[in-house]
């Protein structure tokens, strides 16, 4: 999947791929205006936030440092029958943001196509789950106090600039759930400057941070943030208690009172350790079977015209003798030879229009796209799912 803004993440933090994530604290620029405002604007955020009903802690508003009390910007917009839906009150966010205030928006990415697509071209290239979160602050408004996420963060800087300030860790790798409140910042500071749109930093798990406005006068900043939730060998011990409920010994009650088969338990559980090692553990995360959110295909509304690739990770196509297998959403799809350059379009990741690739690969490719939209491996490309793509990535067929 080659999506313009993964590929200037990477030109400007100089990295090769995602090898790097968690690695180290990294920063550079994005030189392309055009590409920033395409992911993201202030008036795209408030626009969002006005047409949908969200809540707390999905949208969220500070001042000084201190979160602002919902009743202060929502309202229920009661209909004609007396139903209540909770809705941003528009005026009243904009007085608080002329007041000076961080807006917050969590998980932007299922609100919006272009946060939507952003997500899962960052999750191909990294194979691991990302969401993203905005953040709008004007005038001199402060922004959360130090803290230390639980992973590892990509912050692009749309609009607007912001002071920052980006310490080392006083816990290695820190978890979300961990044997330590890891409560004392340290006091090595990596860096501290000025971020100006454009500008790119990845942030690894457990580093103190914070962001500010404070004393910068008049002006705002736009940020996202694309957090990054690696696998760990914790999540692979997690992973190895489910599989352990398969050999029965593991669902034997243990012997308080006797002490007895303890033996052959520690002997089966390092037997199961070894047979499935942390790689199949990683293979098996990349075949994750929830599918996407997505607009299902019904054919009164008219034909399968576009479809994209819309699974979490890449699917795998496995070339046989005879036959093609795709793996993804924990199934295997068997298609005969021919289908090959079919699939590698189809599962390319960027859009597709079928009657563009008819002339391409052939006029299989819209009965495979049908298997593959039954099966919600591709979802139909929506004129608002295309938005998502429009100036950041090009047609799977050009």
């Amino acid at each position: 999947m080659e999506h313009w803004l993964t590929s200037a993440i990477e030109t400007a933090l100089g990295w090769n791929g995602a090898q790097e994530l968690g690695n180290g604290f990294g920063r550079g620029t994005i030189d392309d205006p055009e590409l920033l405002s395409r992911v993201l604007t202030p008036n795209r955020m408030l626009d969002i936030a006005m047409r949908r009903s969200l809540n707390r802690p999905q949208f969220r508003a500070f001042q000084r440092g201190e979160e602002v009390h919902p009743a202060v910007y929502f309202t229920d917009s009661v209909s004609p029958r007396g139903q209540s839906i909770p809705m941003v009150n528009m005026r009243h966010l904009g007085g608080l943001l002329r007041e000076g205030a961080t807006l917050i928006l969590d998980q932007a990415n299922v609100f919006d196509p272009t946060m939507e697509v952003a997500c899962r071209a960052l999750q191909w290239w990294a194979h691991e789950r990302v969401q993203v979160n905005a953040y709008l602050t004007t005038n001199d408004a402060s922004g959360f106090p130090l803290h230390w996420d639980d992973h590892d963060v990509i912050v692009v800087q749309l609009a607007g600039e912001k002071q920052w300030e980006v310490r080392g860790t006083s816990r290695a790798v820190p978890m979300y759930r961990d044997a330590d409140p890891n409560n004392t910042p340290s006091q090595d500071i990596v860096w501290a400057g000025v971020m100006q749109a454009g500008d790119v930093m990845h942030i690894p798990r457990g580093h103190w941070h914070q962001a500010t406005r404070d004393g910068r006068g008049a002006g705002n900043s736009l940020h996202v943030t694309f957090g990054i939730t690696k696998r760990t060998g914790a999540s692979w011990l997690a992973w190895l208690g489910d599989w352990c409920r398969e050999n029965e010994i593991f669902r034997h009650d243990l012997d308080r009172w006797h002490g007895t088969g303890s033996e052959a338990l520690t002997e089966a559980a390092a037997r199961l350790v070894r047979e499935r090692p942390p790689a199949e553990f990683l293979a098996a995360h990349g075949q994750e079977v929830t599918p996407t959110r997505h607009v299902p295909f019904l054919d009164i509304f008219g034909p399968l015209d576009s479809v994209v690739c819309a699974t979490h990770f890449p699917p795998q196509i496995r070339e046989n003798d005879e036959n093609i297998d795709v793996l993804v959403l924990g199934k295997k799809l068997t298609f005969a030879a021919k289908a090959l350059p079919a699939l590698r379009l189809l599962l390319s990741g960027m859009p597709v229009h079928l009657a563009q690739a008819v002339t391409v690969v052939g006029a299989e490719v819209t009965k495979i796209a049908e298997i593959l939209v039954e099966e919600q491996i591709c979802a139909p490309l929506t004129p608002e799912l295309s938005l998502g793509y429009t100036g950041l990535a090009t047609s799977a067929a050009s």
